[in-house]
């Protein structure tokens, strides 16, 4: 994979003033590429805005690399108050504008970075129901963050609440969302304006104008359309976000009866829902939809339902189809995945119904062609129990996060994350894919002790080749209590880990972290390059040569931090944590001295302690952070180096329960956050 660089961005996005602007939200995570093999497949894809998006996220860090001397540990930045039982959603995703471009951008700048969030709240003179920061980095001057603008959507004789995910237009000056009031869904356009006034207790009311007015209407304003089914009668929607097709000006969103509503224009013109040709149309008789995704190559539209099937509509027509039923659960609570390029659609169940209500029931991962056909039932790799004896009800299975290797690929090779274990205690697995074809999963780490079984969040890939000490990626996944990790304190929390995979002939910095083929934690002990192949015999706190560098086998991943170093403690062969923050490794048992030894910064040194031998196996390979009721689904900021503005490339997400937010109160919370060590 050679750089990406900005004079050879081809059909890129146009960049608007000298910038090339970077939505990200929801839909990011739904809609993915492997790299495109042929002429054919290159010309589709590139035509298509959120292929460049996630090359600018995976590639364009290489170019921005940050400064030498820079922390690669980033401390969590802030926590903004949303008010109190404020969230985003378990199944939902804040939404993230930022420039393409070598600086970061601050509230000075004329057109800053800004995050938006829906609060779920009843909005109201006093409070928002949907908020915007900006001025977000360590680095920007001021306070950080600022409000830059609070918005009451509410209906002046009615009360409404944002319960879905915000979409952004492609330059960032508008927003749609769904909200609901009265058992009513309406489709919400939204022209922002920054406000040195507004708070999220002091919001400005938006009085809707009528859609024919839009367009012209001077910001900020709004327009509502009501969602109304194939009869004409107002439907509700709390379980499905707007997709938006950049390129056509077409909104999908989905509705608690079963009907699937199709909207052009959207930001380009005078906003109407389509009533003719087909649509809106009824995928099912009464089942709420989840978030649908428009896939340009097939011309395809893919939603599942609360009954756990997965459709396929014509965006044309509106003729649909039902796979068999895939979930027996938990329904389809989360759109599926689909992978453009490969022509694969990845569907998320919670329970796969093979238990017969009375022998174990797994969670599942399906995989389906972009063409599937009625009554498909596609491919099953199960991760994990979902009922137990008939009398277990799952949690909900969200979406996992695909890997680098599996977005750089040209066949859809790589591996994917997910939240596993509906029926029992959450559990991180991988999935390696070779060519599409899903092998079986692989148990990584329990999330929480054994007789816990809190809901997780969706899980999100973190690529980041700005680290100073070399490529660095995480996947990132929350719990909702009872996490083991340290950082937990055994409550709702947000945890990472590494799971950068290894490459041949590859230069490797000192202190680097991997994820090997046996779910282990190897680190570059001495900097150089990759050999072409490695097989990985050593065990834990042994080194291994290949090609030029040397690695140190720190033990299976986990979720759990090793304890601290104690006094005259008799230990086995175990991990310890000492008062460096890194990992010892005792190769043999024994008892420990009085005093604290003097841990060595090197990785690889081994010291004497009272006879126990303990080896420096580096840093932790997984951090955590308390998030009260767990988090939403995370969004990264990746298209800036750290190194030309502290504090850029991080993630952003809410709470989902009340906790303290920084200096601004308690209530639910709207974080950023670090990458690395999540602090």
């Amino acid at each position: 994979m050679g750089a990406l660089s900005l004079s050879a961005l081809g059909q890129a996005p146009k960049a608007e003033q000298g910038k090339i602007p970077v939505p990200e939200d929801w839909s990011s995570h739904h809609l993915i590429f492997s790299r495109p093999a042929t002429p054919e497949q290159a010309r589709t894809v590139r035509s298509e805005p959120r292929y460049w998006y996630q090359r600018y996220r995976r590639e364009l860090p290489l170019l921005t690399r940050a400064s030498k001397g820079s922390s690669k540990k980033m401390h969590r930045d802030w926590a903004e108050n949303m008010g109190t039982g404020a969230a985003v959603g378990a199944a939902n995703y804040p939404a993230k504008f930022s420039f393409l471009g070598t600086n970061a951008n601050c509230a000075s700048d004329t057109t800053p970075d800004y995050v938006t969030y829906s609060t779920g709240l009843t909005g109201s003179a006093t409070q928002a129901s949907i908020v915007a920061f900006d001025n977000l980095y360590s680095g920007c001057s001021g306070t950080v963050p600022s409000v830059y603008w609070a918005y009451n959507t509410s209906p002046l004789l009615g009360s409404a609440q944002i319960l879905t995910s915000p979409v952004l237009s492609r330059d960032g000056s508008q927003i749609a969302f769904v909200q609901t009031a009265g058992g009513i869904g309406s489709l919400v356009l939204l022209k922002w304006a920054s406000s040195l006034i507004e708070t999220v207790t002091s919001p400005l009311t938006l009085v809707p104008v009528l859609p024919a007015a839009y367009p012209a209407c001077v910001a900020p304003c709004m327009t509502t359309l009501v969602l109304r089914d194939g009869l004409g009668v107002a439907t509700d929607d709390t379980t499905s976000s707007v997709f938006y097709d950049y390129a056509n000006d077409v909104a999908w969103v989905g509705g608690a009866r079963g009907w699937l509503h199709k909207i052009t224009p959207v930001f380009n013109g005078v906003p109407a829902e389509i009533s003719s040709g087909g649509f809106p149309v009824q995928v099912n008789t009464g089942n709420p939809l989840s978030s649908p995704v428009y896939d340009r190559t097939s011309r395809n539209v893919f939603v599942g339902d609360a009954g756990g099937f997965l459709y396929n509509v014509n965006a044309s027509t509106g003729a649909s189809v039902a796979s068999s039923q895939l979930d027996f659960g938990a329904g389809i609570v989360l759109g599926p995945v689909v992978d453009v390029t490969s022509g694969l659609v990845y569907a998320f169940a919670s329970s796969d119904g093979t238990g017969g209500g009375i022998l174990p029931a797994n969670a599942g991962v399906f995989v389906l062609s972009d063409t599937f056909g009625s009554g498909a039932t596609g491919t099953e790799v199960s991760v994990g129990t979902s009922t137990v004896f008939g009398v277990s009800t799952p949690n909900p299975m969200y979406i996992g996060g695909f890997d680098s290797l599996y977005e750089n690929s040209t066949n859809g090779t790589g591996n994917l994350y997910v939240c596993g274990n509906t029926g029992a205690n959450p559990t991180l697995y991988q999935i390696p894919i070779a060519a599409g074809v899903m092998g079986a999963s692989v148990k990584i780490t329990a999330l929480t002790p054994l007789a816990d079984t809190p809901s997780c969040s969706p899980v999100t890939d973190v690529f980041n080749a700005n680290n100073t000490g070399g490529t660095e990626e995480r996947i990132f996944v929350s719990v909702q209590n009872n996490g083991v990790s340290k950082g937990c304190s055994s409550g709702g929390c947000i945890m990472n880990f590494v799971n950068l995979q290894w490459q041949p002939t590859t230069a490797y910095a000192t202190g680097q972290q991997i994820l090997d083929n046996k779910g282990r934690i190897e680190v570059v002990v001495t900097g150089g390059t990759s050999g072409a192949s490695i097989n990985w015999t050593n065990g834990v706190g042994i080194t291994l040569g290949d090609g030029t560098v040397t690695w140190i086998n720190q033990s299976s991943l986990s979720a759990v931090t090793p304890p601290l170093w104690q006094a005259g403690h008799l230990y086995p062969k175990t991990l310890i944590t000492d008062n460096n923050g890194n990992i010892e490794i005792s190769l043999n048992s024994g008892t420990s001295g009085g005093t604290q030894p003097s841990w060595s910064m090197t990785i690889g040194s081994s010291l004497n302690d009272n006879g126990i031998t303990w080896v420096n196996g580096g840093p932790p390979a997984t951090f955590a952070l308390a998030a009260a009721g767990g988090t939403s689904g995370i969004i990264i900021d990746n298209t800036v180096g750290t190194g030309t503005k502290p504090g850029a490339s991080q993630v952003y997400f809410s709470t989902l329960s009340n906790q303290t937010c920084g200096t601004s109160g308690s209530g639910g919370c709207a974080e950023q956050a670090s990458q690395a060590a999540l602090q």
